[in-house]
């Protein structure tokens, strides 16, 4: 038989077969199952789908589920991912397009409606995401399912299987970046893939869906009695920031506009705005990384022709851009994508074992080394240490879901230093980010977190007690550092 493939332009690296099932001509629609990239635009994923539906002449449908039982689901999340589906449900909603929202009131009340839709279907594409359930819930569907499943990657300029080298470090990583990325910079997913696609409309399917009924408009607009009902954590509440790609759209054309021409000098800053502000749209894939790259390249009225032409892994210069948005994007795309590196290629990327040996060694070492102060999981999440910068910090990451960029990594670092062992340190840090952080859960968080035991960084000296050769912060020099005053202020004592 013939292999059937669409006409487009998603190149085929992004593209992966994940069972051995054939398209099937015959049915009725093609089904998108949107469960990473939730938005409307410059995702390779939903253009694919669209690529599909256009070549057999079908409806296009697309299926955006929620579940209750992920790890450390709660108020908090699930009110940001409906934020962007009720975005969803609007733009879809304008277009030829079958959007079904779907928010399972119980545990495995969903269990199904997958292959339900994917009976009548003649593929299903879905999104390759490296990190968190997504890859076992995915790989589970694709046995179970008869037809033919695609899972396309759209997380970074890079694709995640563009090479199956794992990279230990930054630098290794940004210059094999800068020998890649000149070919792929042409290769951007299309703003609105539903453009010009015309698409046979698909209103009267007739879903046989009533054991999943669509979410409601109370869910979809987030409503805090609608989200009681759901036995996800009520103790973590909604952070103050909205979610969906019109919110993530808007914060990025405010950071352009405002804020990327002091990016290199101010990102660290504490006390006011002046990082993107992004990443929490970047995790539930509300925000592309190629609209935030078009973005600035556009402001900074960039050419090809500035690119440098030799790759040396410098983190400036590169781009040709000015220093500013060489900063920013280094931190987008070097040490994000670094990150979907390790997960992609490292099953166990979560794992205290895949430290690097020079980290696992010197903590090893240093593991008896007498600690002033021990605190358990439960005073660290309540704030309850002897450190008030450190207690401020932590109460920024409970109340808002994200901590400022350089105490971040303070706060990292202060867990490894008051926790009986390295590798309690690191469960801590991944409790506590992953309950709390809007950006949490993601292969760029596990990168930082990971950093703060030496994860992609290098020995230092001189060697001390606790840290052994990991790069040691502290405190003090923090607040010698910085002006802490109205940061403390906000986020002092509760």
């Amino acid at each position: 038989m013939r292999k059937i493939e669409p006409e487009g332009s998603v190149p085929g690296e992004r593209t992966l077969e994940i069972n051995a099932a054939e398209v099937r001509p015959s049915g009725r629609y093609v089904l998108y199952w949107m469960t990473a990239f939730r938005r409307a635009g410059w995702s390779f994923a939903l253009e694919r789908a669209a690529d599909w539906a256009r070549e057999l002449g079908k409806p296009l449908v697309v299926l955006e589920a929620l579940r209750c039982d992920y790890a450390w689901a709660s108020d908090r999340f699930h009110r940001f991912v409906l934020d962007g589906m009720a975005r969803n449900a609007r733009s879809f909603d304008r277009r030829a397009v079958t959007y079904y929202p779907y928010v399972e009131p119980s545990k495995g009340a969903g269990r199904g409606l997958l292959e339900v839709l994917a009976e009548n279907a003649c593929i299903v594409v879905t999104d390759d995401y490296p990190a968190f359930f997504l890859p076992r819930m995915r790989e589970a569907a694709a046995r179970r399912v008869a037809v033919r499943m695609e899972a396309v990657d759209s997380n970074g300029l890079l694709p995640i299987r563009a090479t199956d080298r794992l990279f230990k470090t930054a630098h290794s990583f940004r210059r094999f970046l800068q020998k890649e990325l000149p070919d792929r910079l042409a290769r951007f997913p299309k703003p609105d893939p539903l453009k010009g696609a015309d698409l046979p409309a698909g209103r009267r399917l007739g879903l046989p869906l009533d054991r999943w009924p669509r979410a409601t408009a109370r869910l979809l607009a987030g409503d805090a009695g609608a989200l009681r009902t759901l036995p996800i954590d009520h103790s973590v509440a909604p952070a103050g920031l909205r979610g969906g790609e019109t919110e993530g759209r808007r914060r990025l054309r405010a950071f352009v506009r405002r804020r990327l021409a002091g990016y290199a000098e101010e990102r660290n800053r504490v006390g006011e705005e002046t990082t993107s502000g992004l990443s929490p749209y970047l995790h539930f894939g509300q925000i592309s990384t190629h609209e935030i790259v078009t973005a600035v390249l556009h402001a900074e009225k960039w050419k090809p022709a500035r690119l440098a032409r030799k790759a040396t892994g410098s983190r400036a210069g590169w781009w040709g851009l000015s220093t500013a948005a060489e900063a920013f994007l280094d931190q987008l795309v070097t040490w994000r994508e670094v990150g979907f590196n390790m997960a992609a290629l490292e099953p166990r990327y979560e794992r205290y074992e895949t430290l690097p040996s020079w980290a696992r060694k010197t903590l090893k070492d240093h593991e008896g080394d007498q600690r002033e102060h021990v605190y358990t999981l439960r005073q660290f999440e309540r704030a309850e240490t002897h450190d008030t910068l450190w207690n401020a910090a932590q109460r920024q990451l409970v109340t808002e879901g994200r901590i400022n960029n350089y105490l971040r990594m303070l706060w990292g670092k202060k867990i490894l230093e008051w926790s009986p062992t390295p590798r309690k340190s690191l469960a801590v840090m991944i409790e506590l980010n992953n309950k709390y952080a809007l950006d949490g859960r993601d292969p760029n968080s596990y990168s930082g977190i990971f950093w703060c035991l030496g994860r992609y960084d290098r020995p230092w000296g001189p060697e001390r007690p606790i840290f052994g050769k990991v790069r040691y912060m502290s405190s003090a020099s923090t607040r010698r550092k910085m002006d802490l005053g109205v940061y403390m202020k906000v986020h002092g004592p509760w």
